[in-house]
């Protein structure tokens, strides 16, 4: 810090002025006294005198130079810290808004408020890696251009990921690796053509917190549909599917569209595990759920409803598609044997099926009916589709 400024100088050169004009008496007498101490002696007292003030200058213009220095490095230092406060309160900020998210799209929201404020711009996007497909998590893509150039960028990172990120134009990409797997990259575009290192240490980070973020997200969707779906067949379980039809069903009242229940059971499924073991049943159903992904919509809700019972909603659509729909799936299970130990099994189902009234929301009625109807198909013979009797009049 400087103690005295360019605007005190006049006023240090008029102290100046005036000391030597009050003390100029006693100097000139002693500059005689040092010329008669020359003159006795032989002594050159007057360069040295000037020598010493030289040097006495010079130092205190150097320890002057060395003070402002120490100052102006204090200053510095003090701003690095600040900044690197800042950058760590921001860090900490991503990573609290990331400990509350456990779906994408609440991850979406902590990258899009609290990301650009870490890596100090807001170019900047996110690929995740799902098998060989990249999904966009975050950043706009404008054409297939901007969505070519990324992928190729993420590609490259995560070939060589120990690798200083490569950046084709301004585009710089950081792996996002978790236990030694990537999950995906984070690309930034930032302002500046060379990104300082404590900067990218930042943005380093940054990317960890994210991928570890990202990878829970995944495993916690992975047990939630491992929870709402039976492992076997691949249908949801009977708790999920009875949340889903009612919301389905009090959709339909609003909407006034058609909604039907399908439920079928298989004929004789005891005997098949009597004869060929309870694995060989379990191949039946998992052949079974698979025909019933093939032969119905992504839309509809595919329930195993109890050991070999399934339930079926078909959204928006009338009794007679359901028979339809049925049918097909009847003769799907009829008609193609499923292979066991050498041999081809058939298996055959019964079906039930109902409308929801106009209006009607009791589940239990609406699942009561369709239950009726694949009781009559059974008495009925088996390997038949039955219609509710309070929808016979529908049909």
């Amino acid at each position: 810090m400087r103690l005295v400024g360019r605007q005190d100088m006049l006023l240090l050169a008029g102290l100046t002025a005036a000391l030597v004009i009050i003390f100029s008496e006693p100097i000139s007498r002693g500059l005689d006294i040092a010329r008669d101490i020359e003159r006795s002696s032989g002594l050159a007292l007057m360069p040295a005198l000037m020598l010493l003030t030289g040097v006495y200058i010079v130092h205190q213009l150097r320890k002057r130079h060395e003070v402002q220095a120490q100052a102006a490095a204090a200053e510095a230092a003090k701003a690095e810290a600040e900044a690197r406060a800042g950058e760590l309160e921001r860090l900490v900020a991503f990573g609290h808004a990331l400990a509350r998210s456990l779906d994408y799209d609440a991850i979406r929201s902590a990258v899009t408020h609290h990301l650009p404020r870490v890596v100090g711009t807001d170019e900047l996007w996110v690929l995740l890696r799902q098998g060989n497909e990249w999904e966009a998590l975050s950043g706009d893509t404008r054409t297939a251009d901007d969505t070519l150039a990324r992928e190729d960028l993420a590609a490259h990172v995560l070939a060589s990921p120990s690798a200083a990120p490569a950046s084709p134009g301004r585009a710089l990409g950081f792996p996002l690796i978790v236990g030694g797997a990537p999950v995906g990259v984070l690309g930034v575009t930032p302002k500046d053509e060379a990104l300082p290192a404590a900067h990218r240490r930042v943005i380093e980070a940054a990317a960890s917190l994210l991928a570890v973020s990202v990878k829970n997200a995944q495993l916690f969707r992975e047990v939630r549909e491992n929870s709402l779906r039976d492992g076997l067949t691949g249908c949801v379980t009977r708790a999920h599917a009875i949340e889903v039809v009612d919301a389905e069903l009090r959709r339909a009242r609003r909407s006034q569209m058609p909604v039907s229940l399908i439920m079928f059971d298989l004929d004789h499924f005891k005997d098949v595990n009597d004869r060929y073991g309870h694995l060989c049943g379990d191949a039946v159903l998992a052949a079974v759920g698979r025909r019933m992904r093939e032969v119905l919509r992504g839309s509809d809700v595919k329930c195993r409803y109890g050991g070999e019972e399934f339930l079926v909603l078909l959204p928006e659509t009338p009794l007679a598609g359901a028979r339809r729909v049925s049918e097909t799936l009847r003769r799907e299970i009829a008609e193609r044997p499923i292979p066991w130990a050498g041999e081809a099994l058939t298996v055959t189902a019964s079906f039930g099926i109902t409308q929801a009234l106009p209006g009607e929301v009791n589940l239990e009625a609406i699942i009561a009916r369709a239950d009726a109807a694949l009781y009559r198909a059974k008495n009925e013979g088996r390997n038949c589709v039955r219609i509710g009797s309070d929808n016979l009049s529908v049909a």
